[in-house]
């Protein structure tokens, strides 16, 4: 406990600058505690809710189980041959097993459980040690609409139904519930750091979108994502996709929301007068942000940006407000989506609503809450029947259509902020963004 608490201290001391990074021993040692926590506190809660007492993961060496990914330790970069994780949650004792098929123990939470000398056949032990237990269900992860439940390979399928006696097949389910909530739920040591995870996405795309990276007339669109791509190494992180900035402008008419993310022309001269819009995310001590930001450069004859286009963000914030407001637990992903845009709507607006669930994965598991091209909602299990639960982190992204007069065309203001639904209802994890980032930022002290 006192070694825990250490390593608590240190981490939020070294954070009271978000630019200051973990090295990674210190950053080994803070995902096994917050892994070991994950396995004592969070999966005896999961298990029970779900119904399953046993929880079968399974991966071979470099084609691993996104759900095993998550559960092993620091040093473990990825299986080791054939891993096997088995839980057992025994209720009525309020115990919770955690062993490995395996060679090796995986870390210090689970415990390898089987003797190769003793038993040469990896199935065979696996099959002794489900009999000794006689559970009730037997979960694996396979499912059709929840991908990140379905990282079972056919192969290992296959080979353990024809190891496991009949009179246990009745008892085999997908483990999709299960696996989906082991993804998506974030405990309060995970929130922590997830706020300075934030802090540090808002802080590069700040800078990125500043006179220290961009030269009007200069600095091209394709220069500053890879910026972005090279600040990140610089730091010693990773991000879980590339950078991509596009400009709006009074010029041009408006494309294809697709244009923003694909297709757009490269190396695209960013001068005096442009809306510029980014999609960033960064991966740290394995969680993931997904960010989007505007900013306009001003023309030298301006201070503040043009008042269309503060007005335009304060729309954006507004579809903003309508979605988080009905985010309710219980409630499907569609069932949010379409009160959403029927009070968007209502009220004037011009929006379209695609969040998405955010945590171990950049697009990852839960609640999803359409897609830009499915605005009528998702068609699949986790738009149409799974429900918002608390403690989960969400993508708020969406974006409002703005007529601008001024440029004789309509412009898009799309947004994307981490947003966390608790207990206690919605909160942004780091804030949102409710002005312009302005480039250059103004000289207040030359008079400017």
């Amino acid at each position: 406990m006192k070694k825990l608490s250490l390593v608590i201290i240190l981490f939020c001391t070294l954070f009271t600058n978000a630019q200051q990074i973990l090295s990674e021993k210190e950053r080994a040692s803070v995902l096994d505690e917050i892994l070991a926590d994950r396995f004592d506190k969070l999966l005896p809660e999961l298990m029970d809710a779900s119904g399953i007492d046993m929880w079968l993961v399974m991966s071979r060496e470099y084609n691993e189980d996104p759900v095993i990914k998550t559960m092993l330790p620091a040093t473990w970069l990825n299986a080791r041959r054939r891993t096997i994780l088995l839980f057992y949650r025994n209720k009525a004792k309020n115990t919770i097993e955690k062993l490995a098929v395996a060679r090796y123990n995986v870390g210090e939470s689970i415990i390898s459980a089987w003797d190769k000398e003793k038993e040469p056949n990896q199935w065979k032990r696996l099959i002794e040690l489900i009999v000794a237990r006689n559970p009730s269900k037997i979960g694996l992860n396979f499912s059709k609409d929840h991908n990140i439940a379905d990282g079972l390979d056919k192969t290992d399928y296959d080979e353990f139904l024809q190891n496991l006696p009949k009179k246990y097949h009745q008892k085999v389910v997908s483990a999709e519930q299960l696996a989906v909530r082991w993804i998506e739920t974030r405990t309060p040591r995970e929130m922590v750091i997830y706020d300075q995870l934030v802090d540090i996405t808002h802080d590069i795309i700040a800078e990125a979108f500043s006179e220290k990276v961009i030269t009007p007339g200069i600095t091209t669109t394709t220069e500053v994502e890879w910026w972005m791509r090279q600040k990140v190494t610089d730091l010693g992180l990773e991000t879980w996709f590339h950078p991509t900035v596009d400009i709006q402008r009074n010029s041009e008419k408006l494309v294809d929301h697709l244009y923003s993310f694909s297709g757009r022309p490269d190396d695209l001269v960013i001068l005096p007068g442009d809306l510029l819009h980014c999609d960033f995310g960064i991966t740290y001590l394995r969680l993931n942000t997904d960010c989007q930001e505007l900013a306009y450069v001003l023309k030298p004859e301006e201070k503040v940006a043009p008042k269309f286009l503060v007005d335009g963000l304060k729309e954006g914030n507004k579809v903003q407000d309508f979605l988080t407001t009905n985010m309710i637990k219980g409630r499907t992903g569609n069932q949010i989506l379409a009160t959403a845009l029927q009070e968007a709507k209502k009220a004037g607006l011009q929006p379209a609503i695609y969040t998405h669930p955010l945590g171990f994965y950049g697009h990852s598991a839960g609640t999803t809450i359409g897609m830009w091209d499915s605005q009528g909602g998702v068609m699949k299990d986790d738009g149409e029947n799974y429900p918002l639960n608390p403690n989960t982190v969400y993508a708020i992204e969406l974006n409002a259509t703005i007529n601008i007069p001024e440029w004789n065309r309509a412009i898009r203001i799309m947004l994307e902020e981490a947003g966390f639904y608790g207990e206690n209802g919605f909160r942004y994890v780091n804030g949102r963004q409710t002005e312009l980032l302005i480039i250059p930022r103004v000289k207040t002290h030359q008079g400017n």
